[in-house]
């Protein structure tokens, strides 16, 4: 599990291998990830877009950006928390995932990035 904060919304994330929806003899790996953000400061925040940096063990290296967290754009209270869960497929048994949130704060609109941190997407098997 790794977790950080920023300007008071913690990112908390846990991964799990998928070998049920992979083929590693055609070089696709699936990953789950399931991220919890909580609000730890004192104003209701929203969720706005995303930003990914996805990194295969070969190097290769994509991003992806777009509005919100799996169609929704949550507004979190102080104290609360939304949590969701995803996938991502990799080229290699092996990568990473890192990135950020764009939030807005409610009560005053302003815009803020939020780290998500660095974590691993390890096949089950690797870890032996």
């Amino acid at each position: 599990m790794i977790t950080a904060i920023t300007d008071g919304v913690k990112i908390t994330v846990e991964t799990q291998y998928q070998p049920e929806y992979s083929n590693p003899a055609n070089e696709h790996f699936m990953f789950a990830y399931r991220i919890n953000i909580e609000n730890v400061g004192d104003h209701a925040v929203q969720l706005l877009r995303r930003h990914w940096h996805i990194f295969d063990s070969n190097s290769t290296h994509r991003e992806v950006e777009g509005e919100g967290v799996v169609g929704v754009q949550p507004v979190i209270e102080p104290g609360h928390s939304h949590e969701y869960i995803s996938g991502c497929n990799l080229k290699t048994d092996m990568g990473s995932m890192k990135g950020e949130y764009q939030m807005v704060r409610l009560l005053d609109g302003t815009l803020f990035n939020v780290t998500i941190p660095e974590f691993y997407l390890v096949a089950s098997y690797k870890m032996n």
